[in-house]
């Protein structure tokens, strides 16, 4: 049976501008606190700009090439621009609708404003007039624009206000400039006179900017800005020295073509026109936006508003049990394997992992990939002072991680100049796998100590990006992961792994035997489930698998957060596949891959999501879970999220995502429920067992399955 049909497929990149649909929908929706309903309409902006400086950048460049050949779902590069385009300015207009027919007046009903200048008091009026004179006005650049002066180079994301003006007399005189916004002044500027009144520094400037033009009139000023193409483009195989030309192309990148030009609504058409000409950008790349332009300042916004704890959800405090307070976290990994859960569980401990590592007399080598890593990292800091120490200390940072290059490349250095040995990344891969090696000397001889996870190790997206990690010392994990920073420093070829799977193509190997086996479980009559879940489903090769166990009578669940090119209810395909999507407070980022196994199940975790990216083009890790009790709390967790009725969304034959129908269901929030249950177990904390108990494997207070009340913790997402 054909299982590679186009119309089997849905496209990568408008199954993305689904997802963001899906973010803009937790902004309409009533039941989230109001200024976290402000928060997830500004990261719709966030999305939508780096979706325009990579993926649109991505099919620019093929079709300015001619490249016609057509992606799964039967879409040439060029037809898939159009669709974007489409779908993007529908998208913007959803946006603008929100924010003005929605949240904005419910902030205003909580005294929350955002005042033009025409609303401000004459106090008001005197603050921004004294702001401008006295911090603005020195930091303003004017650019003129007419013959011997051209049009200047707008860098990418800027605010910028273009400006027509004439001459005082002389009204045929008419002159161009624009004016760069300074990003070194903050967007949101407090108000005095009361509480929480607020005004853009755009309009501030636009009040103003004609004391720049003395003796010329301002006759219009509005603002813009360019969203260009970002995507670093590294010639590897013809580098010798990585580093350099990372930090050569980061130089580059900002002088990318425009991707995206986004206008006020009140500029004029003439201006309007001059702007695209000079920009090279078709009307389709035009955005008239009927509002303040880029919506991250949304976040600024709600930072700076005060006195509303009640609109936001309530804090809650990540389980950190004092067992790990009170004892050696090497002991404990010897003890039993422990599983996490963060940002539910705290992300501290494997802080002090590398810590205690690093202050452990018995410890001799530290190994560690870094992908991404904070601004501020105590990881770093352990890691240099490790090799402070005298262990021996070996760090993978994958210097071309997407828009973290810049910062990669300091901590590599930095790392270097601490003594530590510094691995760039491999020729033609990323290094995405997440893991850290610690080798100690003890009396019964060398062991291994291993934290393996789905997520970064970066203590400030631990703090709302959900994901699972797993501590351990098993012997064959702890040789396997030195065969894997073998290969990654060196040149070693291992001829097996004896658990561990690595991408590239591992990964798809094992998952594809997997399949393979379930489907022959099924054919032979007997239940076969898989459940796996992921950020994003998009290699083909991996659907038309999950279309052949379906057909073979394989029972199919995934929870899928964005990009989801599978289509479910084809009749004799994915009938049996059912796709849910979970998008709350927090950002799923866990990666779970379950088998049935004839009644034996398996259960692994992967820093990998099916891409064809992470199967082919990178180094990444999947693991077991080995001991009963660890393996069944994460499918507790599975499946806890797999009945959540509040925050997801479940995909149509027709691709859309709909919200379950709760009638006759439990209420069920899972990221809510997970919340409750950390905060319970932090509340007992003062009656945790021993250090030779399983650590804090989550023991949950209540069945999903049997649970008729809604959760009860202050009603966050409620």
């Amino acid at each position: 049976m054909n299982y590679q049909k186009e119309n089997y497929y849905t496209n990568r990149e408008l199954s993305w501008m689904d997802f963001n649909y899906r973010v803009l929908d937790e902004a309409r929706d009533k039941d989230n606190p109001l200024l976290e309903r402000v928060r997830f309409l500004s990261i719709t902006q966030s999305n939508l700009d780096e979706f325009f400086t990579v993926r649109v950048a991505s099919l620019h460049k093929l079709t300015s090439v001619n490249y016609t050949k057509p992606d799964p779902a039967g879409l040439t590069p060029s037809e898939q621009v159009a669709a974007i385009n489409t779908k993007a300015h529908e998208m913007v207009k959803r946006q603008y609708d929100t924010l003005n027919r929605s949240l904005l007046p419910l902030l205003e009903q909580h005294d929350i404003r955002l005042l033009k200048v025409p609303d401000l008091t004459t106090e008001q009026q005197t603050f921004i007039k004294n702001y401008f004179d006295n911090e603005l006005y020195p930091a303003l650049t004017p650019m003129a624009d007419d013959s011997s002066r051209p049009f200047p180079f707008i860098a990418n994301n800027t605010l910028n206000i273009a400006l027509r003006i004439y001459k005082n007399g002389n009204k045929k005189d008419r002159k161009f400039a624009t004016v760069q916004v300074p990003d070194v002044f903050p967007r949101v500027i407090a108000l005095p006179g009361a509480d929480n009144q607020f005004i853009l520094i755009e309009d501030i400037i636009k009040a103003f900017v004609g004391s720049l033009f003395i003796n010329y009139t301002v006759k219009e000023a509005s603002a813009y800005r360019v969203i260009r193409d970002l995507d670093l483009d590294v010639a590897e195989e013809d580098t010798s020295d990585l580093l350099k030309e990372v930090q050569k192309q980061l130089k580059m990148r900002e002088r990318g073509k425009v991707m995206r030009l986004e206008v006020e609504k009140d500029m004029s058409k003439h201006q309007r026109t001059r702007l695209s000409k000079a920009l090279s950008l078709d009307e389709d790349n035009l955005y008239i936006i009927n509002g303040p332009l880029n919506l991250t300042f949304l976040s600024k916004l709600v930072k700076a508003v005060t006195g509303h704890d009640n609109l936001n959800y309530p804090k809650y405090q990540a389980y950190y049990p004092a067992v790990y307070r009170e004892h050696s976290i090497f002991n404990l990994i010897a003890d039993h394997d422990i599983l996490m859960q963060y940002p539910y569980d705290d992300f501290q401990p494997v802080v002090d992992f590398i810590r205690e590592a690093a202050e452990d007399d018995d410890v001799l080598a530290i190994k560690m990939t870094l992908y991404r890593v904070s601004a501020d990292s105590p990881i770093i800091k352990y890691l240099g002072q490790a090799a402070q120490n005298g262990k021996q200390v070996t760090v993978l940072v994958e210097v071309k991680a997407r828009f973290d290059e810049e910062n990669n490349v300091h901590w590599a250095k930095k790392l270097e100049a601490m003594g530590c040995h510094v691995i760039y990344g491999l020729i033609g891969l990323k290094t995405h796998c997440k893991l850290a090696l610690v080798v100690r000397r003890e009396a019964e001889g060398i062991k291994r100590y291993m934290h393996m996870g789905t997520g970064n190790y970066n203590d400030v997206t631990a703090h709302f990006y959900t994901d699972m990690g797993l501590f351990t010392a098993d012997t064959d994990m702890g040789i396997d992961a030195s065969n894997i920073f073998n290969m990654l420093s060196g040149y070693s070829e291992p001829p097996y792994f004896h658990k561990l799977h690595i991408s590239p193509e591992g990964i798809r190997d094992f998952i594809n035997e997997k399949l393979d086996d379930e489907i022959a479980t099924a054919k032979a009559g007997r239940p076969a489930v898989v459940k796996m879940k992921m950020n994003s489903l998009s290699d083909p090769q991996i659907i038309s698998k999950l279309y052949e166990a379906s057909h073979a009578g394989v029972k199919v669940h995934l929870i899928i957060r964005g990009i989801c090119c599978l289509k479910t209810g084809i009749k004799g395909i994915s009938d049996n596949i059912e796709v849910h999507s979970i998008i709350g407070r927090l950002l799923e980022h866990s990666r779970i891959y379950y088998f049935s196994n004839d009644g034996e199940p398996q259960i692994y975790m992967s820093s990998a999501d099916m891409m064809t990216r992470n199967l082919n083009r990178r180094v990444e890790l999947l693991f077991p879970l080995l001991q009963p009790e660890i393996s069944h709390r994460a499918m507790q967790i599975f499946d806890t999220m797999w009945q959540d009725t509040v925050k997801t969304r479940v995909l149509k034959p027709d691709d859309t995502y709909v919200k379950v129908d709760r009638r006759g269901l439990p209420t069920l929030d899972s990221q809510d429920y997970f919340i409750h249950e950390a905060q319970t177990l932090a509340h007992h904390d003062h009656e945790e067992p021993t250090a030779t108990s399983t650590a804090h494997q989550f023991i949950p207070m209540m069945s999903p399955k049997n649970d008729t009340q809604p959760l009860d913790d202050g009603g966050s997402d409620n």
